[in-house]
């Protein structure tokens, strides 16, 4: 079994109201990109393999990191379509889609909450499918031979540290709501299973004039 560092796409759309519109890199997100792949370089991390889901962000995040690795792409690394689940949950529950940073924090946990309960009809798939594709997908990289980058969501991210560390769902939210910008997330075989070593570093954005880079949305 072979490790998987997990990395979030970088910064998107952040006026976007619909899945469209949210996929794709803002400069900020290509320069965050582009930072992360100038780091693993220079610390000559050794990945055989590098996956993204087939969103255009991911592969933008990928492309602005710049490495010298065949891309292999996985639609089941792609993430859930919470500006969808926002809008079934105000049309069937009346919560509004929130305006500001600081009323996600509110929000997201009840969409979880809501999704995983089947308390929302019209769903692109269900609560269970989409944790299952995740499963499945990380199962499939973690078999195959050499260390692996995987570029994701904080959704799918979210969900693998879930089922690694049996979360519940507020804090299955909690864990969402921090995963940072093209932060990494290291998953390391211990024993027969794939266990956490690594969340949310951003040693390319850790330094003072990239402050200000270390983003959640």
């Amino acid at each position: 079994m072979s490790h998987i560092t997990l990395i979030r796409h970088g910064q998107a759309n952040t006026h976007a109201r619909d899945e469209e519109e949210y996929d794709r890199l803002s400069t900020l997100g290509h320069q965050q990109s582009g930072w992360l792949g100038e780091h693993l370089r220079q610390s000559a991390s050794h990945h055989t393999r590098l996956y993204t889901g087939t969103l255009l962000r991911h592969r933008e995040t990928a492309a602005s990191m710049a490495l010298e690795t065949d891309l292999i792409e996985d639609a089941r690394l792609n993430e859930l379509e919470y500006f969808n689940l926002a809008r079934l949950m105000e049309e069937q529950h009346g919560l509004p889609f929130p305006t500001e940073r600081e009323d996600f924090v509110a929000h997201l946990p009840q969409i979880f909450t809501a999704w995983k309960a089947g308390k929302l009809e019209g769903t692109a798939e269900t609560f269970a499918d989409f944790e299952t594709r995740v499963a499945e997908a990380l199962h499939d990289i973690a078999i195959g031979d050499g260390p692996a980058l995987v570029v994701t969501s904080g959704g799918v991210i979210a969900i693998a540290l879930r089922r690694m560390m049996e979360l519940n769902i507020a804090s299955t939210a909690r864990i969402a709501l921090a995963i940072m910008n093209t932060s990494m997330h290291r998953l390391f075989p211990i024993g027969a299973q794939l266990s956490p070593v690594l969340f949310n570093a951003v040693p390319h954005l850790d330094i003072p004039d990239r402050h200000f880079a270390q983003t959640h949305f």
